[in-house]
């Protein structure tokens, strides 16, 4: 069974920085395309950011300047590097694994991040 375990959520003042990890269980985590989404209350989950087995990453445009994803394959982890965090960024942040062409397709727990203003 595979399990995504994220961490690093937290309260910040707008302005500030967090560091959101995402341990994931299981063999081959290196061919996996890893993602963040964030859902806020009374809205749609949204990408925030891939990053793919070859290292290409993808932004939302919301967040392109400001945030960075990460992988190391040696601890079958990948990171969002959050900078200069805005109100609008708060929500429960959520980690994905997937690998193209197959099924395998797991969900972390979510953390919570909140931004005060």
């Amino acid at each position: 069974q595979v399990q995504l375990v994220e961490s690093g959520g937290g309260l910040v003042q707008a302005g500030g920085s967090l560091r959101l990890s995402c341990a994931v269980s299981g063999s081959g985590f290196s061919i996996n395309t890893m993602a963040w989404y964030r859902q806020a209350p009374g809205k749609q989950r949204e990408l925030v950011a891939s990053i793919t087995s070859g290292g290409s990453t993808n932004y939302a445009d919301s967040v392109k300047g400001r945030f960075t994803i990460s992988r190391d394959n040696a601890k079958n982890t990948v990171y969002l590097q959050m900078n200069s965090l805005k109100p609008e960024d708060a929500a429960v942040y959520y980690c994905r694994a997937t690998r193209p062409f197959t099924r395998y397709d797991y969900w972390g727990q979510g953390t919570q991040v909140t931004v005060s203003s």
